[in-house]
């Protein structure tokens, strides 16, 4: 399995990004993806995860409103929309699937598959 994230960059508060992960050797259709975020000296949290039917999204409370998590099944590609982005926002952005691939869990510990990570600067 390989996830390749991309689309990070550097932006000012208020500005939006987009985020992709582009997988291989898993079907996004029948699993369930997830992105989470590290921030400098800061452990790995939770961000949003997508079930792999589309019909439970989950988010944590910090992106609630701002951002949107969605996958295109027929790209098997995931993407997490990031608009009015705060200097809090800041870290590195990592999809991830777990080996058990339907459930939809918000622990870093229940994945199995990671993306190399896109960083995220946000400046105020």
């Amino acid at each position: 399995v390989q996830l390749q994230a991309s689309g990070g960059g550097l932006v000012q508060a208020g500005d939006s990004l987009r985020l992709s992960c582009a997988a291989s050797g898993v079907t996004f259709s029948t699993y369930t993806t997830a992105w989470f975020r590290q921030a400098p000296g800061k452990e790995r949290e939770f961000v949003a995860v997508i079930s792999w039917s589309g019909l439970s999204i989950v988010y944590t409370d910090s992106v609630k409103g701002r951002f949107t998590i969605s996958k295109d099944n027929a790209k098997n590609t995931m993407y997490l929309q990031m608009n009015s982005l705060k200097p809090e926002d800041t870290a590195v952005y990592y999809c991830a699937v777990p080996k058990a691939g339907r459930v939809v869990a918000i622990t870093a510990g229940q994945y199995d598959y990671w993306g190399q990570g896109t960083q995220v600067t946000v400046s105020s």
